[in-house]
């Protein structure tokens, strides 16, 4: 779940390719591009009335949880998702050989 301030579910709807989670009735998400092998991160949105509640990041956390157990390798080429990963070393060994933060 997300932080203490908010609580919501985050959903992996591959039919859309993207994680998404419904919070006050508006619609957040992290979409992606499967490709290869590799889950090509390209951008995360959340509404502005609900910024600054973790709400991007715990789309991310999530995603990156189901590209490791399906043994996907992730390019985060949205620069929120490029932050969080430069935040949580531990993400990095998602990343394709060579690839750079």
């Amino acid at each position: 779940m997300s932080d203490t301030r908010l609580s919501f579910e985050v959903v992996h709807n591959a039919a859309a390719s993207r994680f998404e989670a419904m919070v006050e009735g508006q619609l957040c998400v992290a979409g992606y591009v499967l490709f290869d092998g590799v889950m090509r991160l390209t951008h995360t949105e959340v509404p502005s009335a609900l910024e600054n509640r973790g709400i991007a990041g715990e789309l991310v956390r999530v995603a990156l949880a189901w590209a490791a157990a399906n043994k996907v390798k992730v390019e985060p080429r949205c620069s929120y998702v490029r932050a969080y990963m430069r935040r949580h070393p531990e993400s990095r060994t998602l990343l394709p050989d060579g690839f750079r933060l």
